[in-house]
């Protein structure tokens, strides 16, 4: 495998499609209040992650009072410190439900338990899920294999406390967009690799999979988007090191390199068509498909990374968070 340098990645160009009319002022606005990652920046954009637009009203997690909010210390990886859950269950008591693992975004290098699981307020508060979403240790002060170490002893932690927590074991899905679209991939290998717990289902949004900077999409976007190279290849150095690229990665880390994807849940996959983990996305479902996995893949014409929860009112975004939506209904149900 051949190991690009930070040379060939920065310095290399390639085309890109065209941002969908909708959304580039949209992109436009977002991108002139972002500075670009880098080690001087760090502290501003978790900061940006964990607070949320300036002057926007934090979201009720309570949803009206439909949703108990609660937190548990958690045994983390033999050695390692214990980890935060928030846990989200309906108040109204209808029996076992689904369970929802979730992992947050944010580069490998920033956000919280709390980042994103907004979207899945709906799910609790109508009484079809209840959610868990994991605090795992960031990189670069916690790089590979903390983060996915985390995440899976959250799971583990999950599933065998399913019964208190209301959920139907056998209804047991990880969730994550971005980073923690890539590391949700990486739990759902360790889970079936180890043997537990059985996922019913993954649902990867965006997710970030591949750190060799080996594809098309990887390298079309500098200074463009909200996730160009350029912050891929900051994120992706944080969390492997002098590692990223080479042969000493492991697929747990970067779940494109797992050579053997049989054996893993019902899968969703979407990505837009203008960002940097488009064609990683792509061949990751291809591959998942011809081992055997059920995959539904949607690629978006025009979206940017993340479009959907940047720019909720744009059509694009209407109709990819409906098409997700249905599909996590459906595997509640199941």
């Amino acid at each position: 495998m051949t190991d690009r340098t930070t040379a060939d990645i920065l310095g290399s160009t390639t085309a890109r499609p065209p941002f969908d009319p909708e959304l580039a002022p949209v992109l436009e606005a977002i991108t002139a209040a972002m500075q670009p990652l880098s080690d001087e920046t760090l502290a501003a954009t978790r900061r940006y992650a964990t607070e949320g637009i300036p002057g926007m009203a934090p979201v009720d997690l309570t949803a009206a009072g439909r949703v108990r909010v609660e937190e548990r210390q958690v045994p983390g990886p033999e050695g390692a410190p214990d980890i935060t859950l928030l846990i989200l269950s309906p108040v109204e008591d209808r029996g076992p439900t689904g369970g929802v693992f979730h992992i947050h975004g944010g580069g490998m290098v920033s956000g919280d338990r709390r980042t994103g699981v907004a979207a899945l307020l709906p799910f609790v508060a109508d009484g079809s899920a209840v959610v868990v979403s994991v605090e795992y240790r960031l990189a670069p002060e916690h790089p590979d294999p903390a983060p996915v170490e985390d995440c899976y002893a959250g799971l583990v932690w999950t599933a065998k406390h399913a019964a208190e927590l209301g959920i139907n074991p056998e209804r047991l899905l990880i969730a994550g967009g971005s980073a923690g679209g890539g590391l949700a991939a990486g739990t759902a290998l360790l889970a079936r690799d180890r043997a537990f717990p059985r996922l019913s289902h993954q649902v990867l949004v965006c997710p970030m999979l591949d750190d060799r900077f080996e594809t098309h999409s990887s390298r079309m976007l500098d200074g463009e988007g909200i996730w160009d190279r350029n912050s891929n290849l900051y994120g992706w150095t944080a969390l492997l090191g002098d590692r990223r690229g080479g042969p000493d990665v492991s697929p747990y880390a970067a779940p494109a390199r797992a050579e053997d994807l049989s054996g893993l849940p019902r899968t969703y996959l979407d990505t837009g068509s203008a960002e940097v983990f488009r064609d990683e996305i792509l061949i990751y479902a291809r591959r998942l498909s011809e081992a055997g996995v059920s995959v539904d893949l949607h690629m978006w014409g025009g979206g940017f990374h993340a479009f959907d929860g940047m720019a909720a009112h744009a059509a694009l975004s209407r109709a990819s968070a409906a098409t997700r939506e249905e599909f996590i209904r459906r595997a509640l149900e199941d």
